[in-house]
C-alpha cells in the first residue's frame, strides 16, 4: 500500500464526551471544545482505534453514505486539527527549549517563619512560634522587590505578595515594604498589586483600614463551621480558634471595600462535605469566594485525603459544582473558585507548558534573602536559585524548567488534560515522591474526571447563560 494512501491516527489528539445528548470533541493539543456533527463523530468513531486508515478503508466503509462530500469534509477537518495526519503520531514530549530569561510577575516574601497557630495540617518545615521566627529583614525586602523590578522590566504589572507564617505577625515590614514598593513602581511607571494571606487572628481596624487604603487582595484561611476549624486550626496552646477568626472575618468584611475578600479551606481527612463548608463560609460568613485545597501528601498520614475518601471529596465538588452552574444559568455568580478556574481555562483555551508560574513568572524569598521556587517551598530540602542580593542562579533554575517542560519521559505526554494540569504542583509532587518533577498519579484520574465535569458544566452555561462566561469568566466579576 502506498504511504501516500495512509493516515496516521493520533489518539491522543483528542478527548470526546457526550453532554445532554450533544457530542463534544475537546481538541488536545489547544484545549479547544467544538461540536461534533453526526458525519465527523461517525469517521472519528471508525478511526479511533487504528494507529493508522487508508483512503480506500474509508471509501469503502463510507461508499453509501448519501452525502461523500461531509465525509470529505469531515476528514479535511480532522486533518486539520492533527487527528488525522500524513506522519505517524508521536506523544507530546514538551517543549525542548533553553530556559534563560525569568519575566517574573510576582515576588513572594517569606516575612516570618513564625505562627501564632499550630494548625495540626500545616506543611510549613520550617514554622515556629512568632517570637521565635526568622523574620525577613527591609533590606532583603527591598532586594527582592529590586529584582521583581529588574526582571520584570517588560511587565506593565507586578504583585508583591506577603507570606508567613502568618504574614501579620510582621506588620511594620509589610508597612514598610509596601511604602517602598509603591514608590519604586511609581519611578518605574507600573502597576502594582499587593497581596496576602492571613489566619485573621491578628486583624484589627486600624491594619483592615491600611490594607483597604492600599488595595491589597486578601484571603483568609478558614476551614468551615465551628466544628469543622476548630479539629485542625488550633492555638499553640490547642485550643480552636473559629470563634476569633469568625469574628475578624465578618469585621473585615464589613469594612473592606477595595477588593472582594476569598476564604482558603485546607481539607483533610474526614472534613471534605465541601457543600457544607461552602455554604458556611459564602452564605453566613460572606466571602466572596470559597477556594478548596485538599492535603494528600502531608508527612502525618492521617490527614490525607486518599482512596475512597479522596474520589467523595471529588464528588462533593462536582455536587457544588451543579449548585454552581443552576445559578450560572440564572445569572449569579456563588463563588466557587475551583469551578471558576477550571471554567476559565476552558473559555481562554488555557495551554499550560508548565503547572503553574513558580520559577518564571513567581519566585518566593525565605528570611536568608534565598530564591524559593514558590512559598511552599521555604524551608524544605529543595536547592534553592539564587539570593536577592546576587540575583536568579539561571542556569540551575533554567536547568529545572527545562526538565519540567520535558514530558517524554512522563504519563504526561499522552494524557488528554497534559495541557490543563502539565504535571500538577511541584510541591505536592516533591511532598508525594520526594520529585517535584514527577505527576500527580496519585489522583490523575480523578483529574480527568474533574476536567470532564467541568466540560458538561461550560457547555451548559454556554448554550443557557452564555452572557455569565463573558461577565464573570472573561471580565472577573464578583
Amino acid at each position: 500500500m502506498s504511504e501516500a494512501n495512509l493516515l496516521y491516527v493520533d489518539a491522543n489528539a483528542f478527548h470526546d464526551v457526550a453532554v445532554n445528548g450533544r457530542r463534544v470533541l475537546m481538541h488536545v493539543p489547544s484545549t479547544g471544545i467544538f461540536d461534533l456533527d453526526d458525519v465527523t463523530g461517525e469517521v472519528l468513531d471508525f478511526v479511533r482505534l487504528r494507529s493508522s486508515v487508508s483512503f480506500d478503508d474509508l471509501k469503502e466503509h463510507f461508499l453509501n453514505l448519501e452525502a461523500p462530500d461531509l465525509v470529505a469534509d469531515a476528514i479535511e477537518d480532522l486533518k486539520s486539527l492533527g487527528i488525522l495526519r500524513s506522519e505517524p503520531a508521536v506523544p507530546d514530549a514538551g517543549l525542548d527549549v533553553n530556559v534563560r530569561e525569568f519575566p517574573l510577575s510576582a515576588i513572594v516574601l517569606n516575612v516570618n517563619t513564625g505562627c501564632n497557630l499550630s494548625c495540626t495540617y500545616c506543611y510549613k518545615e520550617d514554622l515556629t512560634t512568632p517570637s521565635k521566627g526568622d523574620k525577613l529583614s527591609l533590606e532583603k525586602a527591598k532586594q527582592g522587590i529590586e529584582l521583581l523590578l529588574r526582571e520584570g522590566a517588560k511587565r506593565e504589572r507586578v504583585n508583591v505578595v506577603f507570606f508567613g507564617g502568618e504574614p501579620l505577625t510582621n506588620m511594620p515590614l509589610i508597612r514598610a515594604v509596601t511604602e517602598y514598593a509603591e514608590r519604586r513602581c511609581r519611578e518605574e511607571g507600573k502597576s502594582l498589586d499587593l497581596s496576602l494571606t492571613t489566619n485573621a487572628t491578628l486583624l484589627t481596624e486600624e491594619i483592615v483600614d491600611y490594607f483597604n487604603a492600599h488595595r491589597f487582595g486578601i484571603s483568609i484561611s478558614m476551614d468551615g463551621p465551628q466544628a469543622i476549624h476548630d479539629k485542625r486550626r488550633k492555638t499553640i496552646g490547642g485550643k480552636g480558634t473559629y470563634e476569633v477568626v469568625a469574628e475578624k472575618a465578618r469585621m473585615l468584611l464589613s469594612r473592606y471595600t477595595a477588593r472582594p475578600v476569598g476564604a482558603r479551606v485546607t481539607l483533610t481527612a474526614g472534613y471534605s462535605d465541601i457543600k457544607v463548608i461552602h455554604h458556611h463560609l459564602k452564605n453566613e460568613i460572606g466571602f466572596a469566594e470559597v477556594g478548596f485545597a485538599p492535603v494528600t501528601s502531608n508527612p502525618i498520614e492521617i490527614f490525607n485525603l486518599v482512596g475512597d475518601e479522596l474520589h467523595a471529596m471529588f464528588e462533593s465538588m462536582k455536587a457544588l459544582g451543579r449548585e454552581y452552574v443552576q445559578a450560572a444559568i440564572a445569572g449569579e455568580n456563588i463563588g466557587f473558585s475551583n469551578m471558576h478556574q477550571l471554567l476559565n481555562d476552558l473559555y481562554e483555551g488555557r495551554r499550560k507548558a508548565l503547572p503553574c508560574g513558580a520559577g518564571v513568572g513567581l519566585l518566593a524569598v525565605d528570611h536568608k534573602g534565598n530564591l524559593h521556587l514558590c512559598h511552599r517551598f521555604t524551608g524544605s530540602e529543595l536547592p534553592t536559585f539564587g539570593n536577592v542580593e546576587s540575583g536568579i542562579a539561571k542556569a540551575e533554575l533554567g536547568a529545572f524548567m527545562e526538565k519540567a517542560l520535558n514530558r517524554s519521559e512522563r504519563g504526561c505526554s499522552t494524557c488528554r488534560i497534559r495541557n490543563l494540569c502539565s504535571g500538577g504542583c511541584y510541591h505536592e509532587s516533591y511532598a508525594n515522591f520526594s520529585d517535584p518533577h514527577s505527576p500527580v498519579y496519585h489522583y490523575c484520574n480523578l483529574l480527568r474526571e474533574w476536567v470532564d465535569f467541568g466540560i458538561e458544566a461550560y457547555l451548559e452555561i454556554l448554550q443557557k447563560n452564555p452572557s455569565f462566561l463573558s461577565r464573570f469568566i472573561a471580565n472577573k466579576e464578583f
